[in-house]
């Protein structure tokens, strides 16, 4: 394939995001893995991003590298099922790694599914893993429930004085807050801003029902944000402020997140965690969840 290489800078014009978007598609049809993350998805069109393209015609093959968050920049890319086996994929990623070296900017390159062709092109490029994500699931028996898109939000086993109430206009810069507290350390989650906040909040599956803050009087403590696609649904982000951890509001929110996917007619459940965070990993298994995916991430030695 004698396709050429297009480099860019910035959001792309809306026909080439629905050329990226149809190849994510096709390729997670293909292959049963989404290719692209949620943020590389939303930096498709982020002034921010550097993006790589291989066209011949339609779309061969798409990478990305996306703004800088905590002083790194992610990449991720695609290639078409039709356009492999002609080393698009060493062309792209050598090309993304050639734009963060020439910002001197430290770069991480993401393998969704850690499928066998993908981390075999991490290391004939001379990347090493470096951190390991799993996805966990359950299966859940809605039973006789029918399915109810209600904002009611319960729980057993919180704090004293603390309930569940869902978010509402005006809660932004507390759950902003507490995400910032309970995330410090995560290289993605924890660098949320308000414009990363308003960017989901505009996507089609969002409704405000589906997120639960855990408040005592007025105060924030934590927050439980389900992604309802049924019948799917997906326990987005599960946050607890450092100062209300230990105490079982962590067990008290997963609890009613996995009950509040089952009223709204879910039969699954699916969740993202660092494989070493232990004390997290530990809260999901005792809720039923088991790992059945993990996808790693790569960086130069």
């Amino acid at each position: 394939m004698n396709a050429s290489i297009h480099r860019r800078h910035g959001a792309l014009e809306d026909e080439l995001v629905a050329a990226v978007h149809d190849l994510a598609k096709a390729v997670q049809n293909a292959d049963g893995v989404e290719p692209l993350g949620e943020q590389t998805t939303l930096d498709v069109g982020s002034d921010g991003a550097d993006h790589v393209l291989v066209a011949d015609g339609s779309l061969d093959a798409y990478g990305q590298l996306g703004p800088e968050h905590s002083g790194t920049r992610t990449a991720e890319l695609v290639v078409a099922p039709g356009s492999r086996g002609a080393g698009l994929g060493g062309r792209v990623l050598a090309a993304l790694l050639d734009i963060a070296q020439a910002q001197d900017a430290p770069v991480r390159v993401w393998a969704h599914g850690t499928l066998a062709p993908a981390a075999a092109l991490a290391r004939r490029a001379g990347l090493t893993a470096v951190r390991e994500l799993w996805r966990m699931t359950v299966d859940l028996d809605p039973g006789a429930e029918a399915p109810d898109s209600s904002p009611g939000w319960a729980a057993a086993g919180l704090p004293p004085g603390v309930r569940l109430r869902p978010f509402r206009t005006g809660d932004e810069d507390a759950l902003l807050a507490v995400n910032g507290a309970a995330f410090a350390r995560h290289p993605e989650q924890g660098g949320m801003t308000r414009a990363d906040l308003d960017a989901r909040r505009a996507e089609p599956w969002f409704h405000a029902t589906d997120l639960a803050l855990a408040v005592r009087r007025h105060e924030v403590l934590g927050f439980a944000w389900t992604k309802v696609t049924p019948p799917l649904g997906e326990l987005y982000v599960l946050g607890v402020a450092p100062a209300a951890q230990g105490r079982g509001l962590g067990r008290a929110l997963t609890a009613a997140a996995v009950q509040h996917l089952r009223h709204r007619g879910c039969t699954r459940a699916v969740l993202f965690t660092e494989a070493d965070n232990t004390p997290a990993v530990r809260t999901y298994r005792a809720a039923g969840f088991t790992v059945d995916r993990s996808d790693t991430q790569f960086a130069p030695q």
